[in-house]
């Protein structure tokens, strides 16, 4: 079975049940202070699993591209990736854990032939605020399962959210693959690591509200979240022992071995894997909508470091020439007819591509001559110190292997567990930088968050009265405090420029003008004038948000009702964001 089979395989199979398709998000989440980048289907429906109404129903599914670079250094064994794609569907109030099991269960038996020996599932067992789920047991058992196929963890393992501190949340069901393989021990089950047991999904509840004392009250409105590793089902359904594989990286893993004239095989395999899997994160990165560009912050840095990895490792072969361009193009050939919008990009891929080789080329070499002049101190047996050994590897992106190969040539001795613990120092850091980005979630969608959110359209809107058409949005970031707006313009605003975008904001603020929401197909949207980014993830209708005067934008929301209720806006920093585009931060009177 292909990868182009399978998505339509699954889309139809939920689509036969009532489920409408949802387009395929961004792999920026929309004013989601949480995290850089989609890393669940979930994300992009936020708003409808509070309880906004979905334009296309209560029964919906999609093929989701996510992101997830917690691992980045893992990838090229069998499992870890940047990029993937998430099967998902999910109830919006309508059926609930019955009937999200057993339509999960028959796609897997029926429609994709793993026999039932073969699936292990997890439920949830309970504490002393929450059953155990008797009813996901009980459906399970139904179905066919054994009880020796049922396993009961606790929040650990079966507990899902909320998303940030507040919000959403319940037990889940995860579905698993069980391999010909012994146990490894009395204990060995679903939350073993030890290979017998591969995750394919999992059924998510979402049963109660946590609030900021932790205290869980029953939602109204009780949503299901189903979500499938499209690339582990793809293995399955071929009988194959990993990603690569697959018809989504042989044609990439055959383009590198043509290019490169270095033959694949085992001394190489995870550098052919960390290249092609790295090229692939890097074209859907920069094939995204939202114009990412390598950057030294946020989404743009990911992508700096996938692509400057792939670099490293593509020297590490020997290959002294720019052969990212044809990997790319191999990618884009690989994926153009599920995502046609890859090809639409490929000039700018290409592009960004070749800026990027050429930036970190010079960056290398310049990291060749700060490491000959450490080697030129040191004697044959004389050792590189871990501090040393770390800015080979933070200042010019030098890989501790690399760096004891170069030494080793001259018979010097690196300090691994140096390395290590300045390299362990720096993760600290780099996670206590990013708890206050992970900490929102759910959570930042409050009162203040849409106040702010709604004086985004007033400010795009602003601006290009200012500034004139040629300005368009570039992304979003709202927390509960502020908002940051980037947008396409080539200089920095003059201080006249600041006040008069100001006093358009404010001059809607003050006219009380009610917001309206109107549906449409997006045919009817652009003729409108509607402005936004007509990509495939608004899918057949749109809701466009009317400020009469003011703003005419395509947005999924949510907004206040009226503009009175910002009270007052006011820039408070303007700024440069990366090669013409430039930030603006703001905030509204506040609660």
């Amino acid at each position: 079975m292909t990868a182009n089979e399978l998505r339509k395989l699954y889309v139809s199979y939920y689509k036969e049940r009532g489920h409408q398709l949802a387009a395929a998000a961004s792999l920026v989440p929309e004013n989601d202070a949480s995290v850089l980048y989609t890393s669940a289907g979930m994300q992009p429906l936020v708003p409808y699993l509070l309880g906004k109404e979905h334009p296309l129903g209560k029964r919906l599914v999609n093929v989701q591209r996510c992101v997830r670079t917690g691992d980045i250094e893992e990838v090229g064994d069998d499992y870890h990736l940047t990029v993937f794609e998430m099967l998902g569907n999910w109830s919006l109030g309508d059926y609930f854990k019955k009937e999200a099991i057993t339509m999960s269960f028959e796609f897997l038996t029926e429609k994709l032939n793993i026999p039932v020996s073969n699936l292990a599932v997890t439920v949830y067992k309970g504490n002393d605020k929450v059953p155990y789920d008797a009813e996901a047991i009980q459906t399970w058992l139904e179905l066919g399962l054994s009880k020796e196929q049922i396993f009961c963890y606790g929040d650990d393992e079966n507990w899902w959210g909320p998303a940030g501190e507040t919000g959403p949340c319940g037990p889940d069901s995860e579905m698993f693959y069980v391999n010909d393989l012994p146990d490894c021990s009395e204990e060995c089950g679903p939350d073993c690591s030890c290979g017998k047991y591969v995750e394919l999904g999992n059924n998510v509840f979402m049963t109660y509200n946590k609030d900021k004392d932790g205290n869980l009250t029953e939602l109204k409105q009780k949503n299901v979240d189903v979500g499938l590793g499209f690339e582990r089902l793809l293995i399955l359904a071929n009988n194959l022992q990993n990603v690569y594989e697959t018809d989504l990286f042989v044609p990439l893993i055959n383009k590198l071995e043509e290019i490169s004239e270095v033959s694949y095989d085992k001394s190489n395999e995870k550098t052919y894997k960390i290249i092609c899997e790295h090229t692939r994160a890097a074209v859907f990165i920069l094939a995204d909508p939202k114009n990412i560009v390598p950057s030294n912050s946020e989404q743009g840095y990911i992508l700096r470091r996938l692509i400057r990895r792939t670099i490293r490792m593509i020297h590490k072969l020997g290959v002294k020439k720019n052969i990212l361009p044809e990997l790319a193009q191999e990618v884009i050939e690989i994926y153009g007819e599920a995502y046609p919008e890859i090809k639409l990009c490929r000039e700018t891929i290409i592009e960004e591509l070749k800026k990027e080789y050429d930036k970190f080329d010079k960056t290398l070499q310049s990291g060749l001559k700060m490491a000959n002049k450490y080697f030129g101190k040191l004697q044959a047996g004389e050792c590189l110190n871990g501090q040393q050994a770390f800015k080979l590897y933070d200042t010019y992106g030098f890989p501790i292997e690399f760096t004891l190969e170069l030494a080793g040539e001259k018979e010097i001795i690196v300090d691994v567990e140096g390395f290590k613990g300045k390299f362990e120092e720096h993760q600290e850091k780099s996670r206590s930088g990013a708890a206050g980005k992970f900490k929102g979630g759910l959570a930042e969608h409050n009162r203040n968050s849409v106040r702010l959110h709604t004086a985004t359209h007033l400010l795009n809107s602003a601006l290009r009265q200012v500034l004139g058409d040629s300005v368009f949005q570039r992304g979003s970031h709202i927390n509960s405090e502020r908002l940051r707006f980037d947008f396409s313009f080539h200089r920095k605003l003059s201080e006249e420029e600041i006040s008069q975008v100001e006093s358009i904001v404010n001059k809607a603020i003050n006219e009380s003008i009610d917001i309206n929401c109107i549906e449409m197909n997006v045919e009817d949207a652009k003729e409108s004038g509607a402005i936004g980014i007509f990509e495939s993830k608004y899918g057949d209708v749109v809701k466009v948000y009317v400020i009469p005067g003011y703003s005419l934008e395509i947005c999924g929301g949510p907004h206040v009702s009226n503009t009175a209720e910002l009270r007052y806006f006011k820039i408070i920093k303007e700024q440069s964001s990366s090669s013409g585009v430039r930030r603006i931060k703001a905030i509204v009177d506040l609660d």
